[in-house]
């Protein structure tokens, strides 16, 4: 665990402890490397005849999906390479087209890349017993979202409510997911609010709610890898491939950053130090 940001949210007097913890999907609780995403849009990009690397898909990750692929047309070498290839730069209806595209390889990809995290069951588990309510937020449809739900909850990870961008009106950054995850578990302030997830704008959506931002850099976006290869790792590399992708969340204003959701319970401890002691100087 890395405490990172000496910032804390603005209801922090207010809040006694932690009262829910909100997860991200991909790369958090399920699909190690965040590969769904990434492998379904290099294949519609593919299919455009506008190839894509994988450093360029997860740019801007973590974002609802059709935002995703309109930011990467705005790419400037994503752009030249449209226009190489359809004689025009990209438009909006491009993009809708894309998405369009984009919506139907993901439920083939997401069966394939859908499995539960190491820890992730378990840590769900603990926070239970501690009274600590659990939702989740994505950038998926509520459709894949649902998907998602379903096989999770067979290999034993069931958030108690989960929201997709169209549920509420907006994704990440937009604190909209948080919001209603607030309202239908009944935690107030939002301080007693945990987001955690592998991008930066995952760390976004949780800082624009007034919550504690908690990054994951190990096992989703950062690195990038699915677990085998990432075991593969020697040391060295492994602790580079982390070291960047703590770096990248820690800009994006997190304040904290650990390996994977199995390492969580310290963070708790931490936050609910911080809460005391702000209680107690708001008492005084």
């Amino acid at each position: 665990m890395n405490r990172v940001s000496s910032s804390v949210p603005p209801g922090i007097a207010c809040a006694s402890e932690v009262k829910a913890v909100i997860f991200d999907w991909a790369g958090t609780t399920v699909d190690f490397g965040s590969l769904a995403p990434v492998r379904t849009l290099q294949r519609v990009f593919d299919q455009a005849q506008c190839p894509v690397t994988e450093s360029e898909a997860r740019e801007s990750m973590g974002l609802p999906k059709l935002d995703h692929i309109r930011s990467l047309l705005a790419e400037p070498d994503v752009a030249a390479r449209w226009a190489m290839a359809h004689g025009d730069v990209p438009h909006a209806e491009d993009a809708e087209r894309l998405y369009r595209k984009f919506v139907p390889l993901q439920f083939s990809c997401l069966a394939e890349y859908s499995g539960l995290i190491p820890g992730v069951a378990e840590m769900a588990e603990r926070l239970r017993q501690r009274g600590i309510r659990i939702g989740s937020t994505t950038g998926y449809t509520r459709a894949m979202l649902d998907l998602l739900v379903e096989q999770s909850r067979r290999a034993g990870y069931a958030p108690d409510v989960n929201f997709s961008p169209e549920d509420v009106g907006g994704g990440r950054p937009h604190p909209y997911m948080v919001f209603e995850a607030a309202v239908q578990l009944k935690v107030y302030p939002l301080a007693a609010i945990v987001k955690v997830g592998d991008t930066p704008a995952d760390i976004a959506e949780g800082l624009n709610a007034g919550a504690w931002s908690v990054g994951v850099a190990a096992t989703g976006n950062m690195v990038g890898l699915c677990q085998s290869d990432f075991e593969a790792l020697s040391q060295n590399e492994r602790h580079d491939r982390i070291a960047t992708g703590r770096a990248a969340l820690i800009a994006a204003g997190a304040h904290y950053v650990i390996d994977s959701v199995a390492d969580l319970e310290p963070v708790i401890a931490a936050i609910n130090e911080r809460l005391a002691v702000a209680a107690a100087g708001a008492a005084r």
